[in-house]
């Protein structure tokens, strides 16, 4: 424990008197103490060095790096690893030098006081993020426990699940739970008039579906009509078999080449909350409706870019999936996404034309890969009956690089 410099202390409400004996050594022993103010004033003027959060925060890293060697204390809030600064920290810091201290969670302490099973409770963050993230996980029946991201955050989440049709959905904002000013507010959500809610709290969410709500499951194959488009986009039957075939994973990182109006990045970014995707589109106007669905749809962090896919893959992330679902007129645009895997990567490529058809066909016998053909009809009027109208063809390529 020597070698430990940099201990994270989380704190609760209670200051000072709800530290147990090794976080209290911590701070202590430290020559200088980094957080915010809020915990500041907590606790005694001693005349130590006191490093305040800029934003963004990542901008003093350097600085508490400067000081290696020497006792640092960090000041969180409740758990400093549940979305809190301890996960920023370990990814700069190694984990042999830092000791944590965790304190009692908001969600742990938000789920004691309404009696609700923690282990079936939905558990995000708006701290710093959009309030649109929270669509996703908007269901039937669910309960949410959402870290605000300041006193409007229960206004914003109310007008969101009253537009979806969940205003019966009950609502409670606990506010500085576990000190002096504790208070809860509680209301419906198309009733929420609460205008006095302190900056730090926490959101509960019962969500209570109406009669004319909107139900979007995160399983891919989302209706065509929740996407802005101007025509060009991956229907739903053929875009919940391409998710299948993409098979999308936890903290995975997705290209969508070709992405049209976003549908299958969205669609991947949906299945859980850690995934990523990269949206290619060479049109600008498509661009535009890609961000439009990522925000109502709930996935804002979805990153897009705009330009010829030739131009612009060098400058990307590494991906673990790619989706070519437009591009397969350059020749080269196959061998530089396979290139790009890493071993267990999957490639997937959806075309409609003979010369995507024959283009391949001879990738795959160079790299193996399976090829299938993916037929749908649709019921629509003819005259006073209904008959069958067939979409196009869709010949779809997948292969895993081993």
């Amino acid at each position: 424990m020597r070698d430990r410099w940099l201990s994270v202390v989380g704190m609760g409400e209670g200051g000072l008197d709800g530290l147990n004996r090794r976080a209290r050594m911590l701070l202590d022993g430290a020559e200088t103490l980094v957080g915010g103010k809020r915990l500041f004033a907590m606790l005694p003027d001693d005349g130590r060095e006191r490093l305040f959060w800029p934003r963004p925060l990542t901008d003093l890293l350097p600085r508490i790096a400067d000081r290696r060697g020497r006792p640092v204390c960090v000041l969180a809030t409740g758990d400093p690893m549940f979305f809190g600064i301890g996960v920023t920290l370990s990814k700069y810091f190694a984990a042999e030098e830092m000791e944590i201290v965790p304190s009692t969670s908001a969600f742990t302490l938000a789920a004691a006081r309404l009696g609700w099973a923690l282990a079936d409770v939905e558990q995000l963050t708006l701290h710093g993020r959009p309030t649109s993230l929270v669509m996703p996980f908007i269901q039937p029946n669910a309960k949410l426990l959402i870290l605000a991201n300041g006193s409007s955050t229960p206004t914003q989440v109310a007008n969101i699940l009253t537009e979806r049709g969940y205003g019966g959905s009950q609502i409670t904002a606990l506010e500085h739970m576990g000190g002096m000013r504790e208070r809860s507010l509680t209301g419906r959500a198309s009733e929420w008039q609460h205008s006095d809610v302190a900056a730090f709290h926490t959101l509960a969410v019962n969500c209570v579906a109406g009669t004319d709500a909107v139900t979007l499951p995160r399983v891919p194959g989302l209706p065509d009509h929740v996407f802005a488009t101007d025509g060009i986009m991956t229907k739903r039957e053929i875009r919940a078999a391409t998710l299948a075939a993409l098979a999308p994973m936890p903290r995975q990182h997705l290209w969508d080449i070709g992405a049209g109006c976003g549908t299958v990045a969205i669609e991947w970014m949906r299945t859980h909350p850690s995934c990523r995707a990269t949206a290619v589109e060479r049109l600008t106007s498509r661009i535009g409706l890609i961000a439009q669905n990522a925000i109502s749809l709930g996935v804002p962090g979805l990153n897009m870019v705009e330009g010829e896919a030739a131009d612009v893959l060098s400058r990307l992330d590494a991906p673990d999936s790619i989706f070519i679902g437009g591009g397969l007129s350059n020749p080269d645009l196959l061998e530089s996404c396979w290139s790009a895997l890493s071993s267990r990567g999957r490639l997937v490529a959806n075309v409609v034309t003979l010369e995507g058809e024959s283009a391949l066909t001879a990738f795959r016998a160079d790299h193996g890969g399976d090829l299938a053909r993916i037929a749908i009809s649709r019921a629509e009027p003819v005259g006073p009956f209904t008959g069958w109208k067939p979409a196009m063809t869709v010949t779809q390529f997948v292969a895993v690089k081993t």
